[in-house]
């Protein structure tokens, strides 16, 4: 039987970028996905996905995809993407998310016990919101979690947890507090598979992404892809709005360096039982991003709104010691100006930029 990965959720932006470097390294790459509206419109197979990858086109939650699936599958290894990914938007529409994000694995794990499939390995892109507000150091020198921003305090302008200073995140030694629903499912997702991996003697290898951008994001989607809707901004003259107060910090990670340790963690020999964190090795505020992007079009400095949305945290970037020891020779290759270099010559080239609504 030929070696075959099997990919969830393939045919988006993350799975386009794994599909080359899977097909140099397995003989049959299989793709599900829904080809969703959300991030296909058209519900056309993307250009970006190899003519070699054989796509089925099916809702992960429907056992009925894999009662098709699995009757011709067999796979050694398992790249688990598919996912309902808006934070904002997971607040509203909780059961879409928890229908994907959720019985969407469990629906894949039972199919697969059920059959007897036991892949050597299942690779889960996991999310940095798994760790809400994360750790932060207070001035005793000692690190907690503090507890969830509400909306109250967001309104009276207090984004900082007063008296104590952000940690980068790591698996090692942060703990896992969601704040929103979508961060929720994804923890659900790693609970699950963890569990599952283990008692039936299958690899469970759980990246957390930061933020993820680049060449390929879907631009229409207006619950993902905080970097392309600057460059929405930015390219129509139009200063690029901040919210809170512009200091917000991320880990902004260009997707060359996200497929690279994707595909990674699907072939080195040995993974981590910890999760790793996938990040660029830098962390900026919004700010900085956004006046790199205003450079980069000649565009008006950013504005800050004081606006704020409900579930995001504060601050977010990773520790990525531990995947560039799991995962070697991966690291990331490409710091912010080279990412945006990267993404607005990207942008330049489509033919179908979406005008920003006013």
């Amino acid at each position: 039987m030929p070696r075959t990965v099997l990919v969830t959720g393939g045919a988006g932006f993350i799975g386009c970028a794994i599909a080359p470097a899977l097909l140099a390294a397995f003989e049959r790459v299989v793709v599900v996905d829904s080809l969703h509206p959300q991030i296909h419109p058209r519900r056309r197979r993307p250009a970006a996905l190899p003519d070699a990858v054989e796509l089925v086109v099916g809702d992960i939650a429907d056992p009925a995809t894999w009662d098709d699936v699995l009757t011709r599958v067999e796979p050694e290894v398992v790249v688990h993407l598919a996912a309902e990914t808006g934070t904002g938007q997971s607040l509203t529409e909780s059961t879409r998310h928890a229908l994907a994000n959720v019985v969407g694995t469990t629906r894949m794990l039972d199919a697969l016990a059920s059959r007897g499939i036991r892949p050597r390995r299942i690779v889960l892109a996991s999310s940095r919101a798994v760790y809400g507000e994360g750790a932060w150091q207070g001035e005793d020198g000692e690190a907690f979690h503090p507890r969830q921003r509400t909306a109250a305090s967001l309104a009276t302008g207090q984004w900082d947890v007063p008296g104590a200073v952000p940690l980068a995140m790591d698996a090692r030694s942060v703990e896992p507090r969601p704040v929103s629903v979508y961060a929720a499912t994804k923890l659900a997702q790693e609970n699950l598979l963890r569990i599952w991996a283990t008692s039936f003697g299958v690899e469970p290898a759980i990246v957390r992404l930061q933020n993820v951008y680049g060449p390929g994001q879907a631009m229409a989607n207006p619950y993902t892809g905080i970097m392309t809707l600057f460059c929405r901004y930015a390219r129509e003259g139009r200063s690029i709005p901040l919210y809170e107060d512009g200091e917000v910090r991320r880990d902004f990670v260009l997707i060359d360096d996200v497929a690279d340790a994707i595909v990674a963690a699907a072939l080195v020999p040995r993974v981590s039982e910890t999760p790793l964190d996938i990040g660029s090795g830098e962390v900026q505020t919004i700010g900085a991003a956004a006046r790199a992007i205003a450079a980069a079009y000649g565009a008006p400095e950013p504005h800050v709104t004081g606006r704020f949305r409900e579930g995001d945290v504060r601050h977010a970037w990773a520790d990525i010691t531990a995947a560039t020891e799991v995962l070697a020779p991966w690291r990331p290759r490409f710091d912010l100006q080279a990412g945006v270099s990267r993404l607005t010559a990207w942008i330049e080239e489509q033919p179908d930029v979406p005008p920003l609504t006013p």
